[in-house]
Order: structure tokens, then sequence, then C-alpha cells
């Protein structure tokens, strides 16, 4: 029978876990296969990652997963499901070279089965035909999917935008698009990120005269904070460095592993004086070094967080110098961001962002680039993915718009199935589908955070810890007074108690002004000089509830 299923199993509904299986007979394969980052609702938990258990009886069927780019969301569940589901992972070269630096850090490196696929080069994996399809984004070696199928062609866009000038070359491939829209394309499947944007999205090039600009009218150091997988914008920073005469000091674990493989692949020529925060730099003059640094989202473990706080052990903020954060602001991230860059304010450095300095352009294509994608392939059915439910249903709205027939639109959340054939196309029901919680070595061990913290608070009791500050100078006001519940017995808790108080007490000494001043640090400080004190010297983990009032 030619009969295709779709079965979305992350990116539908959500942006992040992107993964999407391709069904047919006894013949599985998936695209893409990637996490989110928890909300400030997960507390405690430190990845997300797709639920697979729909596969778990399905392994001699599933032939391997296939990746559009290297992008966490993308790829950054494969060293938890790989252990799970040790199939073949075809990617591109730099895709392949960015996994294998996570595959290595749980160990999985020499195991995985890991195939090199390239732009234009077809191959067959059961039942199906595929062939990557070269695409722009804001990382480099990025395709689409081809998939011939026995009910016909499927295009699944991965992550896109239309540049006609991108930084590494790159050509959008507009005549292999238009090509299987003349051969008849059955369903696309296209990225709806920047759905709600009007036009166009702007190139990678333009964002490198902002930067310009920057670099000529600093008298500083200059800071540049991104992620660690955007490629072309390192290779901009490391060109400007060179041209101002500046030494480029990559800061940060992953962004030192990821501009070296890179490197080392042909993606990115950096300065042969490069160096990294554990090489000598600080005796050149602060107006010859750019570091580049994690920490663009204000992640609280982050090189440019501890910066911002003057609580890194060598690298240091000074009036005159200039902070770029030159990334996307991730939905969730506002408060944090806003708190590292108010620190550096008070830091005395010049700070560029998004808001008010155009450094950062999107790797997703707005409406015109996809109503392109849309005439060029000409699709019978059309699928909206990667995008909350509102991104999703403006992507259906645009598609009518463009000519595709209502009833040939089909809105797909996680689990949904959908079954096509060569003469129709429609909902077959729903499959389990959901999240899975890593926390620390645990994965999927946490089935709610309500559960988690009901667990924890039954097993260990609680430490409340409260006190009064000052707003304005972080002085100790009042406090800190410590309640427990459910953690000792009363007669025994009086002296441990007293106990923990002078460790608050000295914490609070220990710590500068304007960590004192910040009820966020403070909380977090407090808590982890209690949850070490109760670990070592009773091996107890109470559950540590500070709590600061500003007066």
């Amino acid at each position: 029978m030619d009969s295709l299923r779709v079965v979305p199993l992350g990116g539908l509904g959500e942006f992040g876990l992107n993964m999407l299986l391709l069904e047919h007979e006894n013949s599985v394969i998936a695209i893409d296969c990637g996490l989110m980052f928890p909300g400030t609702d997960l507390l405690g938990i430190d990845l997300v990652i797709p639920d697979v258990g729909y596969l778990a009886d399905k392994t001699k069927d599933f032939k391997g997963i296939i990746l559009t780019h290297a992008h966490e969301d993308h790829i950054g569940a494969l060293p938890y499901i790989l252990r799970q589901l040790p199939v073949p992972v075809f990617g591109t070269r730099l895709t392949l070279g960015l996994l294998r630096n996570k595959l290595r850090d749980r160990g999985l490196e020499t195991s995985a089965d890991l195939r090199e696929i390239r732009a234009g080069d077809p191959w067959d994996l059961g039942p199906f035909k595929l062939e990557g399809i070269r695409v722009t984004h804001s990382l480099m070696d990025c395709v689409a999917l081809a998939i011939d199928t026995p009910a016909g062609v499927v295009i699944h866009t991965g992550d896109f935008k239309i540049d006609h000038t991108p930084m590494e070359g790159e050509v959008f491939d507009y005549q292999k698009f238009a090509a299987y829209g003349e051969k008849g394309v059955l369903l696309l499947l296209s990225d709806s990120t920047n759905v709600e944007r009007e036009g166009y999205t702007r190139s990678e090039r333009e964002v490198g005269g902002n930067l310009e600009e920057i670099f000529q009218h600093s008298c500083g150091t200059i800071f540049v904070a991104t992620f660690s997988s955007s490629i072309p914008r390192i290779q901009q920073i490391a060109d400007l460095s060179e041209r101002y005469g500046r030494k480029l000091v990559l800061s940060g674990r992953s962004m030192i592993n990821n501009s070296q493989v890179a490197s080392e692949l042909g993606y990115l020529r950096l300065p042969k004086a490069v160096g990294t925060q554990t090489e000598r730099w600080q005796d050149l003059p602060r107006d010859r070094i750019t570091f580049l640094t994690t920490g663009s989202q204000g992640e609280p473990l982050s090189v440019l967080h501890r910066v911002a706080l003057d609580d890194h052990r060598t690298i240091k903020v000074a009036p005159g110098d200039t902070v770029v954060l030159s990334a996307k602001l991730i939905p969730g991230n506002e408060k944090s961001i806003n708190n590292v860059i108010n620190h550096l304010y008070r830091r005395g450095a010049q700070v560029h962002y998004e808001k008010v300095s155009e450094i950062h352009v999107s790797g997703h294509a707005s409406q015109e680039e996809l109503k392109t994608m849309i005439h060029l392939t000409r699709p019978r059915y059309f699928v909206p993915i990667h995008g909350e439910y509102r991104h999703l249903v403006r992507h259906i709205q645009l598609a009518e718009r463009v000519g595709i027939p209502a009833e040939n639109c089909f809105l797909l959340e996680d689990g949904d199935v959908m079954e096509l054939t060569p003469s129709y196309a429609r909902k077959v029901g729903s499959v389990s589908a959901g999240r899975v919680f890593v926390d620390g070595k645990g994965i999927g061990d946490v089935e709610d955070i309500v559960v988690r913290d009901r667990r924890h608070l039954s097993e260990d009791g609680m430490v409340l810890a409260v006190m009064a500050i000052h707003q304005q100078t972080g002085e100790l006001v009042a406090g800190p007074d410590l309640i427990s519940r459910g953690f000792m017995r009363s007669e025994e808790v009086d002296e441990v108690l007293q106990h923990a108080r002078g460790i608050v007490l000295k914490t609070l000494r220990e710590i500068n002004r304007e960590t004192r001043s910040d009820p966020g640090e403070l909380q977090e400080e407090v808590r982890k000089a209690l949850r070490r004190y109760f670990s070592k010297t009773l091996e107890r983990r109470p559950v540590i509830l500070p709590f600061i009032m500003e007066t």
C-alpha cells in the first residue's frame, strides 16, 4: 500500500524538541532530534528531550535519524536518545563535527554510527530516497530534505531563510526546490518560526557593518557574547579583531570546542594569535583584546554572567569597555538577560543588544520568503512545523493566501498522525508524545516537577531561611532566621540550625555588595551554601527555600 504516515514527536506546538517521523509499512525514519531548555517553571530540570517511547517496539524498523543542521534544538537530544535507539545518524560534515563534541561528553563518540551526507547527493534509506538541498540559515552546512516516498515527494525545509549574500558563500538552492516543484511535491513541511514577521529577513552580512562600527569606536576591551554554534558570527568577530589589531580570546568550553571543530573542518578561519582564557593575555593593553564568549542568554554559569557580577577569576569588565550581545533573545530569558545588562552597565561598560543596536539578524524566513518556498515547491498538501500553536495557525493562513486550498492544509501537534496517499491526506489519530526531563544523570525519572518536589519534601524535609536586606546597600537588616519542617527531630535541630545560621552570615560577608543587593542572586548564593553545609555535615538534602525581603 502506498500510504505514508507523518508523526511529529516534538517541535509542533513549542520551540525546540524538533523531531518528526516518516513511516511506510515497516520502515521509519526521523528528521532531527532536538532538545529544549527548561523554563523557570521547571525547577531543577537541566534539559527537556522528546519522548521516544512510541519507537520502543519499532527498533527493527527504525532506519535512521537525518539531521538538517547542528543547532541544539535539532541535535541536542541525540546524546540521550542514541543510548535507547542506537541507529545510524546522517548529517553534513559540520553538523556531524559539532555533534561529535556532544557525544564525546556522554561517552558515545566511538559507538555512534555517524554517516556524512552532502547537499545534492541522493541516497537510499529503506523505501525512502533522500536528497539534501542547500539552504541558508544562521549556521553553515544546513540542508532541507527532499524525501521521495512510495506515496510521493515530501519536502522538509529544516530551519531556513533566503539569504542572497550569506557569509559562508553557500547559496540557497532555488533551482533544486523548483525542480522538485516541477516534478510534483505531495507535502511541504515548512519552518514557521518567523511567520509573524512581514517582509524579508535581513542578510547576515548586514550585521558585519554594524559590528565594524562598534569596533571602530571602542576604546577598551570588547566582549562579544553569541551562541557557540554561530560559526558565521564567530568568523565576523575573528576578522574584525584581526583587522583592528586585537587579540581574539575564546572563553567558555562550548565556544572553544565548537570553534576548534569548525576550524579543523575548514568552516572557520581563526587568526594565528587566537587564544583562550587560560593563556597569557593579561599583559596586552585593554584596547587590544576581544573576548568571544557564551552567555548571550544570561545563563547563570556562563562566563559573561560571572564577568557581569565581577565574579570571574581573571576576566574583568572596566569602565569604557564594550559588550555586544549578538544573539536573539529567547522567550523566557528576558529577566536573566536584563539582569546581566544592568550589571554590565554598573561596571561602566557600553552594552549593545538587540533592542538598541542592530547586531543580530534572525536565521529564519519571514513571510515573503515563506511564500517563495510555497511557490517554488507547489505542494499539494501543507503542514507548518517549528513553532508554537499561533505560529502554526498563521502559517496555514499564509499558505491559504498564496493558493493552497484550506482542506489541503493540516495543523498538526506533537503526537498527531497524518496519513497520505497519492489520492488523499487525513488525520488518523494520535500516538504517545511528550517531554522527558533530564535532571543531572537522571533521564526520564522525573515524571512531573510537582511529583519530584513532593518526593523531595517527604524524604528530606525543608529549611526556610528568612532575612531582610537594605534595597540599596545590600546590608543585612534582620535575620537570618532558619525554620525547618520534616528535617530533624526538634531536640536536635536547634544546634544544627544555629551552625547553619553562621554559614549564611559567612556567605553574606564573602559576597560582593552588588550580589547582596540582587535578591535573585542572593537567594542562589544562600541556597548553595546551605546545601553544601547540610550535605557535608549530615549527608542530607533538604529543600532550601531562601526568602529575601527588601527594606
